[in-house]
């Protein structure tokens, strides 16, 4: 056995994107290795949407993406859209469902998703070192020099596909920003993204006597930036899928806004109680609307017939209702965060390639590169566009 295997690529990370990679790469011939410090692929993407895999999205924008350079993942998305991953899953006979917002997933389930991103890689050409460290990248005249726990490797191309801090359970680490940092390319800095709220004090209180209570809301940070979808109340403060998606946006000790009625007018709504349901408590009224829990102890609503409510009892109603405003004390961090924000300055790379201006023949993809999605599958086009401009620039 050659003790120094000489490979057209290598790939570190057998994520979403490093599995594309790897398997778009089978395709053209290209030799090529996956290493991953794990001793399974695919971790991110069996645990993904409670273990379904919200692969993609009906609706990818470029705007649902939060970047230093907004218009950067504008090529890659379009050369790679959400249909030629949809044509792929279809290929494999798999079939999914769309949820909501757009959001599909696989009616197989993840572990569906990763084995035929396993099976694009089953080639000749592509070979994994699993549960393989790597503890050096040397940059020669021709290539990169890989020191592993599996020995030297020798590569032409390198491609760095290990991911962001999220979730650092399952393997996460800042491998990616030690290299972007050896090679001394910039940095955004990073935070966790799609995360939960964590709340102190009274606030936590009430949360943890509401845990488990879910309710559809608007979620808003000012009037630019807004998402209607479930918050649901914990023993840690605020999560479900509309308080993820704002909390990639949030900044510390910024307010949030909630409306629990996003249908309704405000000054209709009241006015047409008072007028249709006077003689009954608000808190009885509500129990059309909102759970019953939550009336009872968020809003804590006068004990009085509508009609007998003061002007200032029902601003303050009024404000609970459709402008509540709570200050989070923080969020669960890259504990529990499904992305990371930031990383990589695009500035660095090509849009077109992927490939560092200044370092030929060395890509980020992926979570790595500062290029964060939407909940909803937006992450893992991401993973699939980013991969396949890697691979469109690179020859056999």
């Amino acid at each position: 056995m050659n003790p120094n295997p000489k490979y057209d690529l290598v790939v570190i990370g057998a994520g979403a994107a490093g599995l594309m990679c790897a398997g778009l790469a089978a395709k053209k011939d290209i030799k090529t290795l996956i290493i991953d410090h794990n001793p399974k692929p695919g971790r991110k993407i069996i645990i993904s949407g409670g273990g379904r895999c919200n692969f993609t999205n009906l609706n990818i924008q470029p705007d649902r993406y939060l970047s230093q350079n907004p218009r950067f993942c504008i090529s890659a998305l379009k050369r790679y859209t959400q249909h030629d991953f949809i044509k792929l899953v279809k290929s494999h006979s798999l079939t999914f469902h769309e949820k909501t917002l757009g959001q599909l997933f696989c009616d197989q389930k993840s572990h569906a998703i990763l084995a035929i991103l396993q099976e694009e890689c089953r080639s000749k050409h592509v070979d994994t070192h699993y549960q393989c460290e790597v503890s050096e990248v040397r940059k020669l005249d021709n290539g990169f020099e890989l020191t592993t726990s599996n020995g030297k490797v020798f590569t032409q191309k390198l491609v760095i596909a290990s991911g962001g801090l999220s979730m650092p359970k399952i393997g996460a680490t800042n491998f990616a920003y030690k290299i972007a940092k050896q090679f001394e390319l910039n940095l955004i800095p990073t935070r966790p993204g799609l995360v939960p709220f964590t709340l102190s004090g009274e606030k936590l209180e009430l949360a943890k006597s509401l845990a488990g209570v879910a309710i559809e809301a608007k979620v808003s940070l000012n009037k630019k930036t807004s998402f209607r979808e479930n918050i649901l109340f914990t023993h840690r403060g605020i999560s479900g899928p509309a308080i993820l998606q704002i909390s990639s946006y949030w900044q510390e000790s910024q307010p949030v806004f909630f409306n629990f009625l996003p249908d309704e007018n405000p000054e209709e709504f009241i006015n047409e109680l008072r007028k249709t349901r006077a003689k009954e408590n608000l808190d009885q009224v509500l129990k059309s609307y909102l759970p019953k829990k939550f009336i009872e102890l968020f809003l804590r609503a006068p004990q009085k017939p509508m009609a007998q409510l003061s002007k200032v009892e029902i601003n303050k109603i009024k404000e609970m209702l459709f402008q509540c405003s709570i200050t989070p004390s923080g969020t669960e961090g890259y504990r529990t965060a499904e992305v990371t924000l930031g990383g990589l300055d695009t500035r660095e790379l090509s849009s077109k390639s992927m490939e560092v201006q200044k370092v030929p023949g060395l890509y980020f993809i992926g979570e790595s590169v500062d290029v964060t999605g939407w909940l909803g599958g937006y992450n893992f086009q991401w993973a699939w566009s980013s991969a396949s401009a890697c691979i469109e620039n690179i020859q056999h």
